[in-house]
């Protein structure tokens, strides 16, 4: 398609034979009087903030023009246009053997444009596809070459939707229109909140001291065969403008330091240990003499499970896990699937998942429940990730009962609905800074009507051993990827000591398991942080299986080193 050039209140497609207007002519255009906006433009130049920041005042500009002049011969106007700017200044460093590595400090500004042809009920989005544009915008602040950014990602997303609408128009005739057809877009009311704006101001030197003197907890065995102590520091400005007439700037702060260890064991078996600090104010971070505890503490548990025996090829029963096993269990196996996200075209689900069917049915026992509750900040004193305002959609955070009773009475839906839930509640979020808005997790906090403290659930799992001849049940503490154990113990049903097992692989963990098996809940909790995709936050108590399968490892192991690692005098062989 030819490029479009505005021109006043009318858009025009410039073909290469055609003779361009001349930069200034362009300029010209581009400042166009503030007496010529829309009511929504000319209200976002009196508040101070907006007009001060250089940012919203491009992008408000831009906006008010694609929605007076966007238009395509042959091609309908837009019905809804938005304009979102990820502005993040980052930190990054690590160090090995007591040697810092990487230090690096990074900031970018990314565009993601959104234009939709059509209306509320059909629009050129496809499963995906056709409403976006990505572009990086200048870091200086200059007006003119943000708002030549903006315009040319404009144009892109715009002619996009036209190709896209077509396709999906196609598309639809393949396939039966339901009863009780779904909207493609949910309507918002406009929200308008201009926060202040978060910065990355610290000093690297100490932090990376840390990170030394963690990793050098090497020298205390020599069989360690990898260490790594790394941070993430991040200021995260968001920005976003839509034709509805909605404005938010808002900012939060992230800070993440990790500790990661490995070994073998004799027989080949690779085994490793981590642990996370994440925290959304720096005040929270490890101190030095904490996070080499931390190291010091997960090196020693590396040592025991380098002579820990194999767990038993076959064992089904009890299973008791921490709270923070537990975590990683909800987060895995219920988090994804209480998403609200809309099936392909022609698919007639509610959703997508393995809760796609479960609507206003059972997916957990009776005495537990979740929420999902971005609007708050923190839980028993500890900050959580998921806290937010107003979701980047534009539509203002939401406190969701997702799961009451164990029974399934609500999902997290965005801006796209699905069946019988019409309208977002507040939780279209997207990953930094390309991905379109979709349904995510917040703040998950399961809760549990009926508690027992941890020495209480290790007494039921021991007392249920002992009813089934069984001479010992399994506790986990911790996973690592794939829900696969990385602390697992026996405990002996005879005087309840614990022996640390490895190679152990869970058989049925499911979610059939979480609905029918789970048979008790502590009164403690954990915290986990997550910040792979989209930051967000888990909160679990402990909780107790009456029966799960758990076998010997097949998986392949490594072979050793085949000589030693270097001495730790400087100079010696």
């Amino acid at each position: 398609m030819p490029l479009l050039q505005f021109s006043g209140k009318n858009v025009r497609a410039i073909h290469k034979s055609q003779p361009r207007k001349s930069y200034s002519s362009a300029c010209a255009l581009l400042l166009l009087p503030i007496s010529l906006c829309a009511p929504f433009a000319c209200s976002q130049q009196k508040d101070p903030a907006a007009s001060a920041d250089p940012v919203l005042h491009a992008m408000s500009m831009e906006l008010e023009r694609s929605r007076s002049s966007l238009k395509l011969d042959q091609v309908a106007a837009p019905y809804y246009i938005e304009y979102r700017v990820i502005d993040a200044d980052e930190y990054v460093a690590d160090a090995a053997y007591g040697a810092v590595r990487s230090s690096l400090r990074n900031r970018t500004r990314m565009l993601r444009v959104s234009v939709r042809i059509g209306d509320y009920k059909q629009d050129s989005y496809r499963g995906g596809k056709g409403e976006g544009a990505i572009s990086v915008v200048p870091l200086d602040d200059d007006l003119i070459a943000m708002r030549h950014q903006i315009w040319e990602a404009t144009d892109r997303a715009y002619k996009t939707a036209a190709q896209e609408l077509t396709a999906k128009q196609a598309q639809l005739k393949q396939y039966t229109t339901p009863d009780e057809p779904v909207d493609d877009f949910a309507r918002a009311e406009p929200v308008q909140s201009v926060g202040a704006l978060v910065k990355l101001d610290f000093d690297p030197e100490p932090w990376l001291a840390i990170l030394q003197n963690g990793s050098s907890v090497y020298k205390d065995d020599p069989s360690l065969q990898s260490i790594d102590a790394s941070l993430r520091f991040q200021a995260v400005n968001r920005y976003f403008l839509n034709s509805e007439g909605t404005v938010v700037r808002s900012g939060y702060n992230l800070y993440e330091m990790t500790i990661a260890e490995s070994t073998q064991a004799a027989d080949g078996m690779k085994l490793e240990r981590s642990h996370a600090f994440t925290v959304a104010g720096m005040k929270e971070l490890p101190s030095k003499e904490s996070f080499h505890a931390e190291a010091a503490k997960l090196l020693s548990t590396l040592r025991d499970l380098r002579d820990a025996p194999l767990a038993d090829e076959e064992y089904r029963g009890p299973v008791l896990l921490s709270a923070d096993a537990a975590a990683s269990v909800f987060s895995g196996l219920v988090g994804d699937h209480i998403l609200g996200r809309r099936p392909e075209l022609g698919k007639t689900g509610r959703t997508t998942g393995d809760f796609a069917a479960s609507y206003r049915t059972r997916v957990l026992p009776d005495f537990l429940s979740m929420v999902d509750d971005p609007t708050i900040a923190s839980f028993r004193g500890q900050s959580l990730l998921g806290n937010y305002a107003i979701d980047d959609e534009g539509v203002k955070a939401q406190r969701v009962s997702v799961i009451e009773n164990g029974k399934l009475i609500d999902y997290l839906v965005g801006r796209e609905p699905i069946r019988d839930f019409p309208a977002s509640n507040g939780h279209g979020r997207a990953r930094i800074p390309t991905n379109a808005p979709g349904p995510s997790l917040g703040n998950l906090i399961v809760t549990a009507s009926e508690t027992s403290t941890p020495a209480e659930l290790k007494r039921k799992l021991i007392e249920m051993c002992q009813q089934r001849d069984l001479p010992y049940g399994y506790f986990v503490e911790t996973f690592g990827p794939q829900r696969i154990p990385r602390l697992l113990y026996k405990v002996w049903a005879k005087d309840g000591h614990e022996e640390l097992v490895r190679g152990g692989t869970f058989g049925d963990l499911d979610t059939r398991a979480l609905r029918s098996d789970l048979v008790a809940a502590g009164n403690d909790f954990y915290v986990e942080s997550q910040t792979l995709n989209i930051p967000h936050s888990i909160v679990s108590p402990s909780i107790l299986f009456d029966e799960l399968e758990i076998k010997r490892s097949t998986a392949n192991k490594d072979t050793l080193p085949d000589y030693s690692p270097p001495a730790l005098v400087p100079g010696t062989l």
